[in-house]
């Protein structure tokens, strides 16, 4: 792409804003709403950050790498980034909604870039529903609980808990059980990217769960419904040599 006006957003460690410093200076640092690309400076969790503070705007984020986790960030160079702007690959990617119900019928709604989690607060374990498209396609799953993830997302959280690795191109989404306790063998879904996934918590007052989707968090939850939203949408630019895709093949081979 080309990008006569950057501006560089970064973390808060001293790494990320001795790099913000020195590239704002070197590069003529435009504010964030005069921008043609913003450009994060960070890891992982500064990524998704820039990404929920640009998601209305679909403005296309280039990150580098000035924290631990930089799986969504390019390598980190001061020279050339004109030119690696020009040459980067668009990946454009839509988060997933939810809409949750508590116990005392409050309804919250959220956006999350990479899952959308539901996990048992107390010692008792969950019990929940799955209804795909309003069909019920899991009557009763005991578990510390259950999440939903983007391709993007498949690698983080999803991947943790043993669920698959998702190509970006495969337009599906992965329903993992974490700690599934009844049924033991269930492993989870893939599940096309169109569906509605509504996640029922039965007896949510004794076996009370949160939900949790990026930053917002609900406790006490009685109902949660998950789709990737229609109207909202991101892009990410990364290096060609370095891709998303190489990313996410490369990680299914990593010891």
């Amino acid at each position: 792409m080309t990008a006569s006006k950057i501006a560089f957003v970064a973390a808060t460690s001293d790494t990320a804003q001795k790099a913000y410093k020195k590239l704002a200076a070197k590069y003529n640092h435009v504010p964030p709403e005069e921008a043609d690309v913003i450009v994060a400076l960070g890891g992982d969790g500064h990524m998704l950050e820039t990404l929920h503070a640009f998601l209305e705007r679909d403005i296309p984020i280039y990150g580098m790498n000035r924290g631990t986790v930089g799986f969504l960030m390019n390598e980190y160079r001061e020279t050339s980034l004109v030119k690696r702007l020009a040459a980067a690959e668009e990946v454009k990617l839509r988060p997933l909604e939810m809409t949750v119900q508590d116990v005392e019928g409050n309804a919250t709604r959220s956006v999350a870039i990479n899952e959308i989690s539901l996990l048992r607060q107390t010692r008792q374990a969950a019990k929940l529903r799955i209804r795909i498209d309003r069909k019920v396609r899991m009557p009763e799953l005991i578990c510390d609980g259950v999440l939903v993830a983007t391709p993007a997302g498949s690698t983080a959280y999803n991947l943790s808990a043993h669920g698959p690795i998702v190509p970006l191109d495969a337009n599906l989404l992965a329903l993992t059980p974490i700690s599934a306790f009844r049924p033991r063998r269930w492993r989870g879904a893939l599940l096309p990217e169109t569906v509605s996934i509504t996640i029922d918590v039965l007896e949510p007052r004794k076996r009370p769960v949160s939900a949790v989707g990026d930053y917002t968090e609900v406790r006490d939850v009685k109902r949660v419904t998950v789709g990737v939203s229609q109207d909202r949408s991101f892009s990410l630019l990364f290096d060609p040599e370095h891709n998303l895709e190489d990313r996410i093949l490369n990680e299914q081979f990593t010891p």
